[in-house]
């Protein structure tokens, strides 16, 4: 069975790959989760934030958006010592802030998941790639998305990072034409 190129490079990789990646999120929780993980991600691979998904889990309370929004500094710089997650100041603080800007999309919106879909139309994107490499970093959708969510507040949310958590989330489809999941993915919203 085929798979993504870069799934190959661990069993947690693998697992994620064949069970999370591309799959549509329409739960607020989750979309959080991934926000902060992706956030966490800047500068670093993706097996070493899922390495540490647990304890990103633990540390900020099964990611409670109110409870994160709430943290205050002792609780923060409780995070600046766990050895479960990454220990970035920047990074701690702006998942604390984009809590609380969350909380408001969802007060506007009803909630984070009609917010953030709105910029796919309400619909995976499916895209045609035959090779890793040929997989974009960023795209319009992502330069956008980026835009309205700093407007916001929301911090770490560059344009790359927007798209990893598009296709993290399953706002687009980009594993590679060969790969089971894409065709899977791909006929579940037909």
């Amino acid at each position: 069975m085929n798979k993504c190129a870069w799934a190959l490079a661990s069993p947690l990789e693998e697992h994620y790959h064949d069970h999370e990646w591309g799959v549509p999120v329409h739960d607020d929780r989750l979309l959080f989760e991934f926000l902060v993980l992706e956030g966490a991600q800047a500068g670093l691979s993706w097996a070493t934030i899922l390495k540490k998904r647990e304890g990103y889990r633990k540390a900020f309370d099964d990611f409670d958006i109110a409870a994160v929004a709430a943290f205050d500094d002792i609780k923060i710089a409780a995070l600046l010592n766990n050895p479960g997650i990454i220990r970035n100041r920047l990074k701690i603080h702006a998942a604390v802030n984009n809590a609380q800007a969350f909380l408001k999309v969802q007060q506007e919106f009803g909630s984070f998941d009609r917010y953030i879909w709105r910029f796919v139309d309400g619909r995976p994107l499916h895209n045609n790639w035959q090779y890793q490499r040929d997989v974009p970093a960023n795209t319009q959708v992502s330069d956008i998305m980026s835009k309205d969510l700093k407007k916001r507040g929301f911090k770490f949310v560059g344009t790359t990072i927007c798209y990893a958590h598009m296709q993290a989330t399953g706002m687009v489809n980009d594993h590679t034409i060969d790969c089971f999941r894409h065709q899977q993915l791909k006929t579940s919203e037909e």
